[in-house]
């Protein structure tokens, strides 16, 4: 069911989610968290979409908003407020408003926010496409427990990444985080298999990937290693080297889609290590509203040393105090814990 309000205001699309509910013969529902996702009119359905399926697992509020400040002063002194009110099919298992702020309301997105926040949950702030300099200070980040930001999505992902590492707060992530969870895991599965001492690693990527970026500095942070960071033609992540006396541990994954895990004295086997669509990943970071400290390490360690870099590969070295040997991993240092 959809329901349309034009010059509105809180009250009334308070009024209309009341009133779309009965309309379906649903009094209520058992809705865990509200989802804003800040976007605009380009960027708006897909996000709808990737929230709409991440919905189905966890059932939500979503309010997308959608700011129309207007150029000229004119435009921008006429302050209006319009809605779209989904509820039912048309918003998989919860309830959509998509809140379109025209004129100088737009300044002021969380006064409109605010009342239409579910009572007694959690709020996550998700911005697909240019986040603010500091989400935790951002009017609207301000409100919520978590704040979901995606650095691939700028112009500079890696400069991006630093500017992460510079404002983060607890509650802070990035969905280039949340797309190394597979690769994370299939590597602490491997070491707590076998444990042998990791003397340096290599991490083979496309240019600019800021995934390849994160997983190079978690490696370095979490092993207290050397990481070589090489570039290449992708997809996304190719391949992790991870150097011991034995041999090398690789994960290689050469079309995005199979990766092939080759351990010194074991059979090579063949894993699924797919790139993940954007649903699946807001689902993944909708399972967890505490702070993701593994990942708050990861973007702080080094990521100064990470630069705009046209040449075949780069370097994350580990802490000045660390010895030139790797320790020997184990099993708390190299569990995901995502």
């Amino acid at each position: 069911m959809k329901i349309d309000l034009t010059d509105t205001n809180s009250s009334k699309i308070n009024a209309a989610l009341i009133e779309a509910r009965r309309a379906i013969g649903t009094a209520s529902v058992g809705m865990v968290l509200t989802l804003v996702i800040v976007t605009d009119e380009g960027s708006a359905y897909d996000a709808l979409k990737a929230a709409s399926d991440a919905s189905r697992e966890h059932p939500s509020r979503i309010l997308a908003v959608i700011k129309r400040p207007g150029r000229s002063p004119r435009a921008r002194s006429q302050a209006r407020l319009d809605a779209e009110v989904r509820v039912g099919s048309d918003s998989g298992t919860g309830e959509t408003v998509l809140l379109r702020l025209h004129g100088e309301i737009a300044q002021q997105a969380q006064s409109v926010v605010l009342p239409l926040l579910l009572p007694d949950a959690p709020v996550v702030v998700w911005w697909p496409e240019n986040a603010p300099q500091s989400p935790s200070e951002d009017p609207l980040g301000a409100l919520a427990q978590r704040r979901i930001t995606d650095a691939v999505t700028a112009e500079n992902p890696v400069k991006q990444l630093a500017a992460r590492a510079e404002s983060y707060a607890p509650g802070d992530t990035d969905l280039a985080w949340t797309r190394i969870t597979g690769w994370r895991s299939m590597l602490a599965a491997a070491l707590d298999q076998r444990h042998v001492t990791i003397e340096s690693a290599s991490v083979e990527g496309e240019s600019y990937n800021p995934s390849t970026e994160l997983l190079a500095l978690w490696l370095a942070e979490r092993l207290k290693i050397r990481v070589e960071r090489t570039v290449s033609d992708g997809p996304g992540i190719t391949a992790v080297r991870l150097h011991t006396a034995e041999g090398d541990v690789c994960l290689d994954r050469p079309d995005g889609l199979l990766a092939k895990l080759s351990m010194p004295g074991q059979p090579d086997r063949m894993v699924a290590l797919k790139r993940r669509e954007t649903s699946e990943l807001i689902a993944e970071e909708l399972r967890r509203l505490d702070p993701d400290l593994i990942y708050a390490s990861a973007v702080r360690y080094g990521v100064e040393k990470l630069h705009e870099t046209s040449s075949t590969s780069e370097v994350v070295e580990p802490p000045t105090s660390a010895k030139p040997a790797a320790k020997k991993p184990t099993a708390s240092a190299s569990r995901t814990q995502k």
